[in-house]
């Protein structure tokens, strides 16, 4: 049942009973000036470094894969096959990531911020002690990557417990601002793995902890590396993380039992979000996993001078997850709707763009700088629409907090299928155009992107952004 203590008008507490904060009342200026504000930011600060350590754990399979065949880490003797085998690799923490997404939207009403904040923060310490074991066994094989990559998807999933827990803790003039800190701050996980990895896996300082290197070859020659300093450097700050998290966060007091969230499945505009969240997070997620291995199999055999995958891959992230900070506070301003609107459609105009250039089926070097600025703009679009959706969102869903926090989190977790479905497609599309010594293309997988996104565009456009449209968001 709903807990009657946020609909109260007696005076506001933020006394803590256990795990549960025995009042919370966000709407109330004076709560809020008094006692509110600063519980809803610390918890924000908190809860956004834990993120942080999500997208990065997430992701880290996108910053590995491409150095594992050099440290002679095989799947296929083709290395076609190999590459393709690498590309669902990279998918598996999507697949895991939005399976559990869909768990962690009803998790936060069921054992709040605390609990689950702190548990889900601990847990990846298995995955990232997994991968170190693995690339430091030779003949580890593909099924044990597999359930690796399977489990990094715990990174994925507890994001849709984190946007859920915002929302609730703030109220909703600062849902853009805060939610947009939070989630933009949080995507720089997935450009922190990916730029500290080839810096961190070439440090010898922790070779007396995390063992024996390996040889990387490489198109430009060879170099020692310890691939498991990729995973190792997140444990401690998961363990010191997980502590602070339990020791100083709390919950806000809105509890509702499995059944009762079931009824945002039965509001048509759950589903109109989660297409427009799949245009923008899904494109920023999958984008983001399948940039390094796109780098190198489509620019990747132009000998010495291809270019080094990790060096330009960290870019597009780290773009998307600014401009999603930063554009938060626009859409307090502007509002949503229109945002949405306008990111949509610079990212039909980019998918179009690169078909038109032909940088998705390249023949030499020369198109690889247009291509690379081409995908920092489709992570700058998907950035903006990942501040404006989520500003929507609990508007649309305005007579019903509890509701709006939970399509937070659905969307979320349907759009975090992203890398799986991003990096498969791509992975497939490749294989299937480079057949019988055929060029590999990209550009069925980007028209298709560009169709989706037009269908995307047509339903925010005709429910939340034309005028007298169902819910102006």
């Amino acid at each position: 049942m709903i807990n009657p203590a946020v609909t109260t008008t007696e005076a506001a507490s933020v006394t803590a009973r256990g795990d549960w904060l025995e009042t919370w009342k966000p709407e109330d200026p004076k709560f809020w000036a008094e006692t509110g504000s600063r519980v809803a930011w610390r918890t924000l600060v908190l809860t956004t470094i834990s993120l942080v350590l999500s997208f990065s754990t997430w992701f880290l399979f996108s910053a590995l894969a491409v150095n594992l065949t050099g440290i002679g880490v095989k799947f296929a003797d083709d290395p076609k096959d190999n590459d393709r085998l690498l590309f669902w690799l990279i998918a598996m923490p999507g697949l895991a990531g939005g399976t559990l997404r869909v768990i962690h939207t009803f998790m936060i009403p069921l054992f709040g911020t605390r609990k689950v904040i702190t548990v889900s923060t601990l847990l990846k310490l298995i995955p990232c002690v997994g991968i170190a074991w693995a690339v430091m066994t030779p003949g580890t094989p593909y099924w044990m990557y597999l359930v690796l990559a399977l489990l990094l998807g715990m990174g994925g999933g507890d994001f849709s417990s984190y946007m859920p827990s915002t929302s609730l803790f703030f109220p909703r003039r600062l849902h853009g601002t805060a939610l947009g800190i939070q989630a933009g701050i949080g995507n720089f996980g997935v450009s922190l793995t990916q730029f500290v990895t080839p810096w961190i896996i070439g440090l010898a300082a922790f070779s007396a902890v995390t063992g024996e290197p390996q040889l990387l070859k490489t198109a430009t020659g060879e170099q020692t590396v310890w691939l498991q300093n990729a995973a190792l450097w997140y444990v401690p700050l998961l363990i010191i993380m997980g502590g602070v998290c339990w020791m100083q966060l709390r919950s806000v007091p809105i509890k509702a039992s499995f059944r009762e969230q079931l009824d945002i499945f039965r509001d048509k505009h759950t589903w109109f979000c989660t297409i427009t969240y799949i245009m923008t997070f899904g494109s920023f997620s999958g984008f983001a996993a399948a940039f390094p291995m796109l780098i190198r199999s489509l620019y990747g055999g132009f000998g010495p001078d291809s270019p080094k995958p990790l060096a330009y891959a960290f870019l597009g992230p780290l773009i998307g997850s600014t401009v999603r900070v930063l554009f938060g506070f626009v859409a307090d301003k502007t509002g949503g709707a229109i945002l949405t609107q306008l990111a949509g459609i610079g990212m039909i105009g980019i998918c179009l763009a690169m078909g038109v250039t032909g940088v998705l089926a390249p023949t030499s070097l020369e198109t690889f700088s247009l291509f690379v600025w081409l995908m920092l703009g489709l992570f700058f679009f998907s950035g903006v629409g990942n501040a404006s959706t989520f500003r929507q969102y609990p508007l649309i869903f305005a007579h019903n907090p509890r509701q709006g926090a939970q399509v937070l989190g659905w969307t979320g977790a349907v759009a975090a299928y992203g890398p799986f479905l991003f990096s498969a497609a791509i992975g497939e599309t490749l294989a299937w155009t480079g057949r019988d010594g055929g060029t590999r293309s990209a550009l069925p997988f980007f028209i298709a992107a560009a169709a989706f996104y037009a269908f995307a565009v047509a339903i925010n456009w005709y429910y939340y952004s034309r005028r007298g449209c169902a819910r102006p968001s």
